[in-house]
């Protein structure tokens, strides 16, 4: 007999457990929360491995691992870890883990997959243009009441739902 997934956590108390979570960041760390920053420092220490010289002769892949810094040596990387391990035991506890790709009946899974991947790498393209990604801004910015913080994210937001607007028919 199969177990039933354990329900989700109450919408308003999840959020007011992230709030704390990202004030316990400002209090520890005097940042707050944010994932883009981790992964650009995983690509450094990748292209450090392959070559030293091109990282150090980079202005702006120096700043985050020239020399003998290691590009890891940064909260952000053990906090984007936490999450990913933290996901995961979650994910775990609540019986919701399985293989399993959600679309339409008018897409393949392959076409999905491609969405998913071309959508990630241009968001991931984006995060690193604007020099940080929607969890910091949203979080960190719109907790700070940061005005930019919040336009963007309603920018964000009407170009999710204008996109989707063209794209809905995949899921219909």
């Amino acid at each position: 007999m199969e177990k039933k997934p354990a329900s989700y956590m109450n919408p308003y108390v999840a959020g007011i457990g992230l709030g704390l979570v990202l004030l316990g960041a400002f209090v520890v760390s005097g940042r707050g929360l944010g994932a883009s920053g981790a992964i650009m420092r995983t690509v450094v220490k990748a292209e450090k491995i392959v070559s030293q010289e091109h990282v150090d002769a980079n202005a702006y892949l120096s700043t985050y691992g020239g020399g003998e810094r290691d590009p890891w040596d940064e909260w952000l990387v053990l906090e984007t870890l936490g999450v990913l391990v933290g996901g995961l035991l979650s994910g775990a506890g609540a019986r919701r883990i399985r293989w399993e790709t959600h679309h339409g009946p008018r897409i393949s899974r392959g076409k999905r997959l491609v969405f998913a991947a071309v959508g990630g790498g241009l968001f991931g393209y984006g995060a690193r243009l604007a020099r940080g990604c929607t969890s910091g801004i949203a979080l960190t910015g719109g907790a700070t009441l940061a005005v930019g913080s919040w336009i963007t994210m309603l920018c964000i937001f009407a170009g999710a739902y204008g996109l989707a607007w063209f794209l809905r028919r995949l899921w219909i």
